[in-house]
């Protein structure tokens, strides 16, 4: 049988309110009357009911988290700054895997409302606007981390993924490159059709470089569409001679195939990535990549949930980070 707070009380020989106050830390309580409560508690292994104290205060002190791929070391590592944060702000945190499908994606969202959370971090490739409608109906705060809204409607964290890329297009143009390819993340996430590709065609315009599409190739995030879009990369013509990744992992799979064919990184292709994840450090040569603060976007799209959730004033619901360029290995 689960002990009640009623057990507790009659342990105690004190009311339920007064049992109450002690859990929700309630400083109007003697401290004998406290300690008595306290010994009665662990007597006894009570522990308070998370749902029915959300019941009586119409707050739960949980927060949902949909994230696309809990295995990606980029998700990964966002997940870690919502965690520690929340962990700051006393939420615990409820997470779930949506395998970046919408179906599952917005079947969560409803699950997570359904168990009463008080705000929700959501992560996506691919933001649709059925998504942002949904978003709109939520009962709860939700805030959007590494998360592209087009219409902007949604409080979110992000970098300037358009930036980001021309800096990392136009460091290679400046050294000389006139023949880019680009391995891109799925092309119907806006943020690699709409923000990243802009950035790219961009840089090469604005040194008047001609855009080529077929140097646009797309991969899944992938260490193996990495490996896929190298082979690809060879068969452009003309040949590139430096290659921007989309993120850092697909990055290890065009410097592995490179390798394993007999090239050499940077000397035959120089090699930028994108993200900055622990996988730049542990190639060889080391991977050269845009910084995008994934720890620090976790962290403060938690930290502006705790501010709408608890009705603080926010001046801008839309919190863009800086990004850098790593300069490592594989570039000269």
């Amino acid at each position: 049988m689960n002990v009640t707070i009623y057990d507790v009380a009659r342990e105690a020989n004190v009311s339920m309110a007064t049992v109450s106050r002690v859990v929700n830390g309630n400083p109007n309580v003697k401290p004998t009357t406290r300690k008595k409560v306290l010994e009665a508690i662990e007597r006894l292994g009570y522990r308070p009911n998370a749902v029915a104290r959300g019941l009586a205060s119409k707050k739960t002190t949980t927060v949902g988290v949909v994230i696309p791929d809990v295995s990606s070391t980029f998700y990964s590592e966002l997940a870690r700054g919502i965690e520690d944060i929340a962990t700051m702000y006393k939420y615990n945190i409820i997470l779930s895997n949506s395998d970046q499908n919408k179906e599952k994606e917005l079947h969560l969202l409803n699950t997570m409302l359904g168990k009463q959370v008080d705000g929700i971090v959501f992560m996506s490739g691919n933001i649709t606007e059925e998504h942002v409608e949904e978003f709109k109906r939520s009962p709860v705060p939700i805030v959007l981390a590494a998360s592209f809204d087009e219409r902007n409607e949604i409080p979110s964290v992000n970098i300037n993924y358009e930036q980001g890329v021309y800096d990392a297009v136009k460091y290679l143009v400046d050294k000389g490159h006139q023949h880019i390819a680009y391995v891109s993340g799925p092309m119907e996430e806006p943020v690699n059709k709409v923000k990243k590709l802009s950035g790219y065609r961009r840089a090469l315009e604005e040194a008047g470089l001609t855009f080529h599409e077929e140097f646009v190739i797309e991969g899944d995030y992938t260490y193996e569409s990495g490996i896929e879009a190298f082979e690809k990369v060879l068969k452009l013509s003309p040949r590139p001679t430096a290659v921007f990744v989309g993120t850092d992992e697909m990055a290890l799979g065009v410097i592995h195939s490179a390798q394993d064919q007999g090239f050499h990184i940077p000397n035959d292709f120089e090699v930028v990535g994108f993200d900055n994840t622990r996988l730049a450090m542990m190639v060889r040569p080391q991977l050269t990549t845009v910084v995008q603060p994934t720890y620090d976007i976790g962290a403060v799209a938690m930290r502006l949930l705790t501010k709408l959730m608890n009705k603080e004033s926010v001046e801008d619901h839309t919190v863009e980070l800086p990004h850098r360029i790593e300069i490592r290995q594989s570039t000269k």
